[in-house]
């Protein structure tokens, strides 16, 4: 049996469980996941192995990669400039950045850029792995980049492209980069560790990922290696998975939107073992690499929802309720252009708890946060002043939450209505 420490605050033992038993089924090899309420921290656990090379375990403090989990926090800093007045989100790009003004951007607002809906989700050609790391060539890219729609006209997710767009407006408003301005102004204050862009130092926290596959092996249903699109389902009959095939096919093919978007820019992420370059974890890249451990993450939207107590004592909130019910906003509708055309709605840089994912019972009408792809989340809702942060290193084919993160958050949803 795994080892969980940490620890639960009286009423909420069933988040434990829960945390238990997804490493009991097998799911897990190293996790943690923490909640705050009203303020206050009441979930904090972490176990298993943070890296399956050596079995060294899951420490307190161990960190890992949380893909698209990284665009919660980055949000969460225009969101901040916003509610301070510094940064106009219904104001075109250009008034912020005059060299986005070109190839039919002219009209794009910072909102279209929060909501997905720019039309800027890949970028053509090609670019090396070192470029893309030193940043400017990626901005100086984009600023000539054709939109592939109508800016405004419908969403689709911008997986990594986001980063960029976001980070740059950031950068031309304070003079400072994305990452130094998330540490400085919001996770420093609250003592938070979430890094975008990971100081010196800190790789030996970092346990690697463990990636999935998409596809099962051959004889364990699903497409084999000789082509065949019907396996066998689990309830011992047969399943025909063409149109899943074709669905993956479509999206995430070679030149599928989904693909591009997820290796942009210029498929300088296709080789998937950059990510764990000590290169990349250096790098500010917004929209995926950030770092951070489970109490960190939910600390973060806890600071969103509420005041949360700093290092020094001092309450502090990331920013106000007026900002929260805009930032919440749904500014989408229909289906998402490169996720498979789910229907995954946003607010300004948040995903809302509205189409797929109301379906999934986490949270009331207000409900908002980010996942990661592989199975990380950062989660809150505003009504029952709940926050919650996951981390794992086994990834699941998720890219919207999994199971695993959806048991614990539902088990904390019983606790803080209880």
């Amino acid at each position: 049996m795994v080892a969980i420490s940490g620890w639960v605050a009286p009423g909420w033992e069933h988040v434990r469980r829960a945390f238990e038993h997804n490493f009991e089924r097998g799911t897990e090899l190293g996790a943690a996941f923490a909640a705050y309420h009203r303020g206050s921290k009441v979930v904090d656990l972490w176990g298993g192995t943070a890296d399956e090379s050596d079995g060294r375990p899951w420490q307190e403090d161990t960190t890992v990669i949380v893909y698209s989990t990284t665009k919660g926090a980055t949000a969460m800093c225009a969101n901040r400039l916003a509610d301070e007045g510094t940064l106009d989100v219904e104001a075109p790009v250009r008034e912020y950045w005059p060299e986005f003004a070109q190839a039919g951007k002219e009209d794009v607002t910072v909102a279209d850029l929060l909501a997905h809906r720019a039309g800027l989700a890949w970028i053509d050609g090609t670019m090396s792995f070192e470029d893309m790391i030193a940043w400017d060539p990626v901005i100086k890219a984009l600023e000539v980049q054709t939109p592939s729609w109508a800016p405004g006209s419908k969403h689709g997710y911008h997986a990594t492209t986001y980063g960029w767009l976001v980070g740059e407006v950031v950068r031309r408003v304070t003079g400072r980069s994305l990452g130094s301005y998330l540490r400085d102004e919001i996770a420093g204050p609250i003592g938070a560790d979430f890094f975008i862009g990971l100081p010196a130092g800190e790789e030996v926290r970092v346990a690697p990922l463990v990636p999935f596959s998409l596809r099962p092996p051959a004889g364990e249903g699903g497409t084999s290696g000789k082509g065949s699109t019907s396996g066998k389902s689990d309830k011992g009959g047969t399943t025909d998975t063409s149109s899943v095939n074709e669905l993956i096919e479509t999206f995430l093919g070679h030149d599928g939107p989904l693909s591009k978007a997820l290796n942009a820019p210029g498929g300088a992420l296709r080789d998937t073992s950059v990510w764990d370059d000590p290169r990349l974890y250096a790098a500010e890249i917004p929209a995926a690499n950030g770092i951070s451990d489970a109490r960190s993450v939910a600390l973060l939207y806890a600071s969103c929802i509420g005041e949360v107590v700093g290092p020094s004592g001092e309450r502090i909130r990331t920013f106000s309720e007026k900002q929260l019910d805009r930032a919440s906003r749904q500014e989408t509708s229909g289906p998402d252009a490169v996720l498979f055309g789910l229907d995954l709605q946003w607010g300004l840089g948040f995903i809302l708890n509205r189409g797929i994912i109301a379906a999934s019972g986490i949270g009331g009408p207000r409900a908002f946060g980010h996942f990661g792809m592989g199975g990380s989340a950062g989660w809150a809702d505003p009504d029952l002043e709940l926050a919650m942060g996951y981390v794992m290193n086994r990834m699941s084919i998720g890219m919207t939450g999994d199971s695993r993160s959806f048991k614990l958050m539902q088990a904390c949803f019983e606790a803080a209505r209880g």
